[in-house]
């Protein structure tokens, strides 16, 4: 009996050894297994620090960049551009930026290749690639339901800094418009496709190829506020394509600009803080971008400079009884560079204008020309009245078919501007 009691008790104290061993163990393993799992948390966590203080410190013209070519960009910097977007014998001359026209109220952030003739064919020219670069966005502005021809606007990513744009492009060729029907949605394609200098991009007919450089790395300085112009982010990195093209197409493009005066590229932000010069928007109508987008710049407002010649003032009226309108200064002054809060109630004789040549001839506005010089036309369309109230804020009332000599003061129909 007392063999079995110990042989009993044996059999209890390894059991119980055994069951402590066993204990011992899970706690182990779970200790480990605890570990490990803070250890791959805290993996995790080093990886989520560094992706948020990469995006932290994302080059903010980097940053613009990604937004401008959708993330599909690499590098940074400016390239040289060799080639002509257009042949030499299929285009007349370049409009400079800066053009004011009916519902382009403030100066145009873009170029025009005028058409060797205006008369020709669609798909008459061929548009080319300026520089090597990536195809990040294609936008078809027309409607394949209606039956109507359409036109196409192009941008490329040269670096994730540096761009440029064509629009009015009036087909593409057949493996970029497979590529852009691939991936559209709706009327707009976000793709990454290279593409060589010189290389074939499409055809445009009778009418003016679009085209602009865009810099992330050099905002432009004549915008009191650059948050008005959000709705079109890349406004305020218009750059002046002569300062990237090679020698010999920068010679060749001077030629052909009917613009003389430097910057022969023309001039988009004319805004002085504390001055009446540049461009306005009327008080609670979300700056550049309007309440309407079917009638966004009827708001706006411009006293700027001509941009084919700079010393003729020109005030452009979004709306101008119901129109968009764009008027010459009778006798040309005041400068709106000099008219600041301490100037007086100025009057503006808004008049029609053309251009003359250098042969006394007005300029039909077809033909290629320089030296040209706007001239004020007789007939009076209106008299505005401004007044400087503040900085950053103007009083305005147009009285249209109203000679100045008429009017003095302000109505209850004048109308705050602001930037």
């Amino acid at each position: 009996m007392h063999i079995i009691r110990s042989i009993k008790k044996s059999k209890l104290y390894i059991s119980i050894i055994i069951s402590i061993s066993l204990l011992v163990l899970i706690i182990i393993l779970a200790s480990i297994a605890g570990d490990s799992k803070g250890d791959q948390v805290e993996t995790s966590n080093q990886d989520k620090t560094s992706e948020s203080e990469v995006e932290s410190e994302l080059d903010p013209d980097i940053e613009k960049g990604y937004e401008l070519s959708h993330g599909e960009c690499e590098g940074r910097g400016s390239v040289t551009l060799s080639t002509s977007p257009m042949k030499e014998s299929d285009f007349s001359y370049i409009i400079p930026y800066g053009l004011m026209v009916g519902a382009h109220v403030t100066p145009i952030d873009h170029m025009y290749f005028v058409p060797a003739d205006w008369d020709s064919p669609r798909d008459a020219y061929e548009v080319m690639a300026m520089a090597d670069a990536r195809i990040v966005s294609l936008e078809y502005r027309g409607d394949n339901t209606s039956g109507e021809d359409g036109e196409y606007r192009i941008v490329f990513s040269h670096t994730c800094t540096f761009f440029t744009y064509f629009d009015l492009v009036t087909s593409l060729k057949p493996s970029l418009e497979e590529e852009f029907e691939k991936n559209r949605s709706g009327n707009y394609a976000s793709i990454n496709i290279s593409v060589t200098e010189g290389e074939l991009i499409g055809y445009i007919g009778g009418q003016t190829l679009d085209f602009a450089v865009w810099d992330t790395e050099t905002e432009l300085e004549g915008f009191v506020i650059p948050e008005h112009y959000d709705s079109e982010p890349w406004k305020i990195y218009t750059a002046d394509p002569y300062n990237y093209c090679s020698e010999e197409l920068s010679e060749f493009l001077t030629e052909r600009n009917i613009r003389t005066a430097e910057p022969i590229a023309g001039k988009i932000d004319y805004d002085v803080d504390g001055r009446l010069v540049g461009n306005w928007f009327l008080e609670g109508t979300n700056g550049y971008q309007g309440l309407d987008q079917n009638n966004y710049w009827s708001g706006h407002l411009s006293f700027v400079y001509n941009h084919i010649d700079p010393d003729a003032v020109i005030i452009s009226i979004g709306d101008f009884e119901g129109e968009a309108k764009q008027f010459a200064v009778e006798g040309n002054e005041p400068d709106p560079r000099d008219v600041d809060t301490s100037s007086e109630l100025i009057k503006y004789t808004l008049v029609d204008f053309e251009y003359e040549k250098t042969n006394g001839e007005s300029w039909d506005r077809m033909s290629f020309e320089k030296n040209l010089k706007l001239e004020g036309c007789s007939q009076i369309h209106g008299c505005m009245l401004v007044q400087m109230i503040e900085d950053r804020k103007i009083e305005v009332e147009v009285f249209s078919d109203v000679n100045c000599s008429e009017v003095n003061r302000f109505t209850k129909n004048s109308k705050i501007y602001e930037r």
